[in-house]
């Protein structure tokens, strides 16, 4: 992929990727968690358990027969202590399962390493996994794994951009347990038949491409795999964005990568692939990055899903000011939230807890017309005038401006002088469309 080509717009955001240097470490487990039963795109899954049984780790504890959905399993060995309800990051409220922990982290008898021959029996090993997408979508990746234009399918692509500032999980990831993403890229490209695998990887990220290529070129796979090293932009590490840098393939808004012969996946989500196709273990643990300035200790860790973010904070010594705002995610796309006592979920990949003015959301000024939203979009939107149709809820105008095309990256916000809140903007521009096309 050496060729030249031309990039999407994209902006230089400031890094702060103040913990890329630290090793992960796995936090003890905390005397309870709390597991939701909706940490997916789709259907809730239902308990399978009930107050009073004895758990352990990996054992399935939640499910539905619904298509679009992902089984849960416990992330601990204890006993269920209650079947709770509580409200989630959203706003909306989940269903959760509150287990006791005994400290045994005893593994259930389920655990066993899967088999698969064929791609039928490859992606119901991966259902059963619990695998959703962990970049931030939750979708669950044994559908991804089985689009209907199969045969059309031959290239598969892993992103590894972490172009969020603060966030280094999946950097940290790649230095770490290279062979796991290497090994998931093979099983995904043997029983999907793919021909060609590129991991798509930023610039500031060396080591991490060095060891990348080191594998790939000890296990003779030069001519099936490929490490593209990216601009490190915002917001390279979004799908649309992603498909375009690497195959200079432009996929529009709703359309799936399959429609272009490609399958996109988060490194997390492949690594965790390698991982669970050698040990059996399903989804119950999360590397996410804690950082901000009113962490004590910032790094990145392992936390069993379920702890309470609290608790994690606690494991990375504590706040050490007051935290003003909690962001699940990073700071351009992630969610602020209400609460430390949420507990972490599948698609985790960062906590940050921020005190002083980077707590602080300024206040809006009058639009100049700069025109640096519109300079700043990948898809060459006109942030302003959607903002604009929004106010006056003028759904054809929203629809004439494509604003079904924004992606919320932030990026229009980011650079706006002004401080308008333009990509939350389109956000509920874009609810105004849908419900004036329901009608």
């Amino acid at each position: 992929m050496s060729q030249q080509r031309k990039h999407l717009h994209s902006i230089h955001v400031a890094h702060h990727k103040n913990t890329d240097k630290c090793k992960t470490e796995v936090m003890p487990i905390p005397s309870e968690v709390v597991i939701p039963m909706s940490m997916h795109i789709g259907a809730p899954c239902k308990p399978l358990v009930k107050k009073g049984d004895q758990v352990k780790v990996g054992q399935l504890i939640g499910n539905t027969d619904a298509f679009v959905s992902a089984p849960i399993h416990s992330s601990v060995s204890g006993t269920v202590k209650a079947l709770d309800e509580i409200r989630n990051a959203m706003g909306g409220y989940d269903q959760v399962i509150v287990i006791e922990t005994d400290g045994l982290q005893e593994v259930s008898e389920e655990v066993t390493v899967p088999k698969a021959d064929t791609l039928e029996e490859f992606v119901a090993a991966v259902k059963n996994s619990g695998l959703v997408g962990l970049g931030g979508a939750s979708f669950p990746t044994h559908i991804k794994f089985n689009p209907q234009n199969i045969d059309e399918v031959d290239t598969l692509i892993v992103n590894a951009a972490e172009c969020e500032p603060y966030i280094t999980s999946d950097h940290r990831l790649m230095v770490e347990d290279t062979q796991d993403i290497i090994d998931g890229m093979k099983l995904v490209m043997k029983h999907l038949q793919l021909k060609k695998g590129y991991i798509g990887v930023e610039s500031n990220k060396p080591d991490a491409i060095e060891k990348l290529n080191e594998i790939i070129k000890k296990e003779g796979l030069t001519d099936s795999m490929e490490v593209v090293t990216l601009q490190t932009t915002y917001p390279q590490g979004a799908e649309r964005v992603m498909v375009y840098e690497v195959t200079g393939k432009t996929l529009n808004a709703g359309v799936l990568p399959a429609s272009l012969g490609i399958i996109l996946s988060n490194v997390t989500s492949i690594a965790f692939v390698g991982q669970y196709f050698r040990t059996g273990m399903p989804l119950v643990s999360k590397r996410i990055t804690i950082d901000g300035s009113a962490v004590t200790n910032p790094g990145n860790i392992i936390a069993p899903i379920g702890a309470r973010i609290a608790d994690v904070i606690e494991f990375c010594g504590g706040y050490k000011q007051e935290p003003k705002k909690i962001l699940m995610g990073g700071p351009m796309m992630g969610r602020a939230i209400f609460s430390d006592e949420l507990p972490v979920i599948k698609n985790n990949n960062a906590i940050l807890a921020f005190s002083g003015p980077q707590a602080l959301v300024q206040e809006e000024t009058a639009c100049i017309n700069c025109g640096r939203c519109h300079s700043a979009c990948p898809f060459n939107l006109l942030p302003t005038a959607l903002s604009d149709a929004m106010e006056q809820k003028d759904a054809e105008k929203l629809d004439q401006l494509a604003v079904m095309q924004c992606m919320e990256c932030g990026s229009c916000a980011y650079v706006c002088p002004a401080r308008r809140p333009l990509g939350f903007n389109n956000k509920l521009g874009k609810a105004i469309l849908k419900e004036a096309q329901s009608k």
